[in-house]
């Protein structure tokens, strides 16, 4: 069974033994939360189910891209049809069940696929309705499926999903009436009004609560598995090449083969390693030989190698036990090599760290001793400081001090210099005062002299006239005296002599008889 869908927005998933198609047509939804994942997604994604021993079915599903954020309230277009994108591998199908256990009673049909990427499947799931589907998208994309795995629940709108046949090729929906398939577990009808109806991988669909009771990870029916099985991501210890990989059957270790990078081949001429087995078809090689043992068994007649070919299903006991003698002897010296070579390597490896741990010594010590010089250096450079914070403390109040008296400095040298200009200006005045003084005084003062003079010349003469005897007193008492005059004296005479004048010069001159 296959799933199948008509062109209406209610097309649900429909088991039909000879046709597996489906389409779905509704319109585009734009996501709500910031960073929306669908923006770094294609806009189709290929995918394929089924069980490979019996029927692999691949088809295409068209998701709905936007490049602007939009709100689910918004009247946008979008589809009742949601897919869940990389769950991982070991969340099995009753996980899943658990998860979309709030919403059971608006769920109509999920179906389980996958891609060609490991350890990841798809679940496609189609709701009742539009607002049912936006409910489930709002409550479960961007969150974790569980408190242990870091991986989160990434939803997307899809278009429609069109399921081709890989025998028959691609082809249109096929509108015709089929039986309704018979859930597996409870031999119940799957009716368009039961909802909750899960398709496994291997297309196989059932009842969601019926299969929930199934306690096993196979399919009821086929006993394929309803989610792909994890597998383990063998890779390259050099390159980390996951193509054509080879693994020591002495060591374990993993390289590539010869038409990549020849890691494998690298790794028998250092250790001399000679079986190798490829992964992939479990194919012995051996290096020494340049050929495949793995169909090489020992003659039980005279032991030499010769080829096993095995027809059938059943083989001679005498072959068997060649082979069990053979796998004794190849496992006896092979484990002997992987004892010689593990006892090499941990030689190795304690030669490593015993160097590895003098050199940690010694630098451990070098450490210690530049700790000490350090140390040592620090307590210097803390005294240092300290001696320097007292000299700065001096400093810094020997400048307020010095700075104080400089501020007195000035302020007083600015009054002197305005007392300078004051007592200047007084100074000059008193000059000016003290010329004009002594200007006065030099006139008084030659007044004086000649006062003085007229003076001691009367004096003198008066006393050299008592000197004289009474004629000659007589005489002169009598006598003139005639003395000519200076220009400044005639002009003075024509203004007119006072009579004081008059008087001296009559005094002063003779007596004339």
């Amino acid at each position: 069974p296959t799933p199948a869908g008509g062109g209406g927005p209610h097309a649900a998933y429909q088991d039909t033994p000879t046709n597996a198609e489906a389409s779905q047509e509704s319109s585009s939804v734009a996501g709500t939360a910031p960073e929306s994942p669908s923006k770094q997604l294609p806009d189709q994604i290929s995918f394929f189910s089924g069980n490979p021993s019996v029927e692999i079915v691949h088809g295409i599903m068209h998701l709905y891209k936007t490049n602007k954020m939009t709100s689910l309230t918004e009247d946008v277009r979008r589809s009742a049809m949601v897919c869940i994108l990389t769950v991982p591998a070991t969340m099995t199908s009753h996980d899943l069940m658990k998860l979309m256990a709030p919403f059971n009673d608006v769920m109509e049909h999920m179906k389980i696929i996958r891609d060609s990427t490991p350890n990841q499947y798809m679940v496609l799931i189609k709701f009742c309705s539009q607002a049912d589907a936006d409910s489930f998208y709002t409550a479960c994309n961007g969150r974790q499926f569980n408190s242990i795995e870091d991986a989160v629940c990434q939803l997307v709108y899809v278009e429609r999903a069109e399921v081709i046949k890989s025998e028959e090729g691609a082809s249109l929906p096929v509108m015709e009436l089929t039986e309704l398939p018979k859930c597996t577990v409870c031999l119940e009808r799957m009716d368009e009004s039961v909802n909750g109806i899960l398709t496994t991988l291997c297309n196989h669909s059932f009842h969601s609560q019926c299969l929930q009771r199934w306690e096993d990870a196979s399919c009821p029916v086929c006993r394929y598995c309803q989610t792909p099985e994890p597998v383990e991501e063998n890779k390259c210890f050099e390159c980390g090449v996951q193509e054509n990989l080879w693994i020591c059957l002495i060591c374990g270790h993993i390289g590539c083969g010869r038409y990549v990078s020849r890691h494998a081949y690298k790794h028998f001429e250092e250790t001399q390693h000679t079986y190798a087995m490829q992964l992939t078809n479990h194919r012995v090689w051996d290096y020494a030989g340049d050929n495949y043992v793995h169909r090489l068994v020992a003659s039980k007649t005279d032991g030499k190698m010769v080829q096993f070919e095995c027809e059938g299903e059943t083989c001679q006991d005498e072959k068997i036990d060649a082979l069990q003698l053979e796998y004794s002897y190849l496992l006896t010296s092979q484990l002997e090599s992987q004892r010689i070579y593990w006892e090499n390597k941990i030689v190795h490896l304690e030669k490593e760290t015993a160097e590895e741990i003098n050199n940690m010594k010694a630098k451990f010590k070098e450490t210690l001793e530049r700790c000490d010089n350090l140390e040592q250096r620090l307590g210097e450079i803390t005294k240092e400081k300290q001696s320097f914070e007292k000299k700065c403390t001096q400093l810094n109040s020997r400048v307020v001090k010095l700075s104080q008296e400089l501020k007195e400095e000035q302020e007083m040298n600015v009054c002197l210099r305005a007392n300078q200009t004051q007592l200047q200006g007084q100074l000059a005045e008193e000059e000016h005062k003290a010329k004009e003084s002594g200007e006065r005084k030099d006139v008084v003062i030659t007044e004086l002299q000649e006062q003085l003079r007229d003076v001691m010349f009367y004096l003198e003469t008066q006393q050299k006239i008592e000197q004289l005897s009474t004629e000659a007193r007589s005489e002169i008492q009598e006598g003139q005296i005639n003395i000519p005059a200076s220009p400044s004296d005639s002009a003075l005479d024509s203004a007119g002599a006072g009579p004081s004048s008059g008087r001296g010069r009559r005094g002063r001159g003779r007596k004339r008889k």
